[in-house]
């Protein structure tokens, strides 16, 4: 399925700490779930859709990851590492990676850590049809302070609250760490600064109304705590839910 997006950023730099004493060992996008690591469905999500190019940002055992994917060539992509010496944050890894993705019309971001089943087809019209700066996929869950709440009126977004205080349980529709992105999202991001997507760049588009989302995930599964990875070891059923 060729969106016409040709690249695509993941994040895999993480610690893992919430995973340890797994994570001491092994960099946490290479924990395992059906057989293969967390970060090679992401990159596989990747190649479903046309991506040709991947940029992974790396931090901690970033060595580990570039000895198991090399040049990308096993999976039909070409894979570039950007390597952070010091933590940068969601968007500041981003914007480290700025070079790479500023020429672009548009370009896909990933969580490295979760296996998700994304209908970018439908995530790339509302992205056009709305003339959006960012596109985030959306899943409903029991809401257990698990991610960021997003509020929409239609599809454009009025609340994104990555850490809500006082939120009920329930229902709720949360960021499912998959977006669609315009390379107008570097003016956003100031350089040289640890930064967060989530908690400061995203509610800035949210303010002028160049954010929107939809509720297009077949399947999301978290690996970050060994509750999460375990639901996703016995949950996570490839693509195309086989």
């Amino acid at each position: 399925m060729d969106l016409g997006i040709k690249k695509a950023f993941i994040l895999a730099g993480g610690e893992g700490t919430r995973l340890r004493p797994i994570t001491y060992e092994i960099a946490k996008p290479l924990v395992p779930v059906r057989g293969k690591p967390v970060l090679q469905w992401n990159l596989e999500l990747c190649s479903i859709f046309g991506i040709e190019e991947v940029v992974i940002a790396l931090g901690y055992k970033h060595e580990q990851i570039e000895e198991r994917f090399g040049n990308g060539s096993e999976l039909g992509l070409k894979i570039k590492y950007n390597v952070e010496e010091v933590f940068l944050g969601t968007a500041g890894a981003l914007k480290f990676a700025e070079k790479d993705f500023r020429s672009e019309n548009k370009f896909i971001m990933l969580n490295g850590d979760e296996c998700k089943d994304i209908d970018f087809v439908s995530l790339n019209r509302t992205f056009e049809q709305n003339d959006a700066t960012a596109a985030i996929a959306l899943t409903e869950i029991d809401y257990t302070a698990a991610g960021g709440i997003v509020k929409t009126e239609g599809e454009k977004i009025v609340n994104f609250d990555e850490k809500p205080r006082g939120e009920m349980m329930g229902k709720k529709m949360i960021n499912a760490g998959a977006y669609i992105l315009s390379p107008q999202i570097f003016d956003y991001i100031p350089g040289a600064q640890t930064i967060s997507i989530e908690k400061e760049t995203f509610p800035k588009l949210v303010a002028e109304g160049k954010a929107f989302a939809l509720p297009c995930v077949n399947q999301f599964f978290q690996t970050d705590t060994f509750e999460r990875y375990e639901k996703a070891i016995f949950g996570w059923k490839g693509f195309g839910g086989i």
